[in-house]
């Protein structure tokens, strides 16, 4: 069983900034492609950063520049530093990896956080 669980969404003003963790648990052999997408009410769920094992991030652009992806390969973790949030990046943030267990490999999701911008 392979776990996604995120954390470090919230509240926050326009301008400020948030850091999100997501963590990676369970019987995994071995992790390619970690990620970040997000979805607003009313839209589909669109893709923010993502940074695989030894390769370049890439990034939406409405993110370039304010938002940074890292991970941490040792605790099977992935970052999302934001900052000069805006209103528009209001949604709920959620965690993506692909990865390989026994059964071979799969992407698999967290169950999201809500990242809030408002004054």
């Amino acid at each position: 069983q392979v776990q996604l669980v995120e954390s470090g969404g919230g509240l926050v003003q326009p301008g400020g900034s948030l850091r999100l963790s997501c963590v990676a648990s369970g019987s995994i052999f071995s992790i390619h492609t970690m990620g970040w997408f997000r979805q607003a009410p009313g839209k589909q769920r669109e893709l923010v950063a993502t940074i695989p094992s030894g390769g370049s991030t890439t990034y939406a652009d409405s993110v370039k520049g304010r938002f940074t992806i890292s991970r941490d390969n040792a605790e099977n973790t992935v970052y999302l530093e934001m900052n000069s949030l805006k209103p528009g990046d209001t949604a709920v943030y959620y965690c993506s990896a692909f990865l390989r267990t026994s059964t071979g490999w799969n992407n698999y999701w967290g169950q999201g956080t809500q990242v809030t911008v408002s004054s």
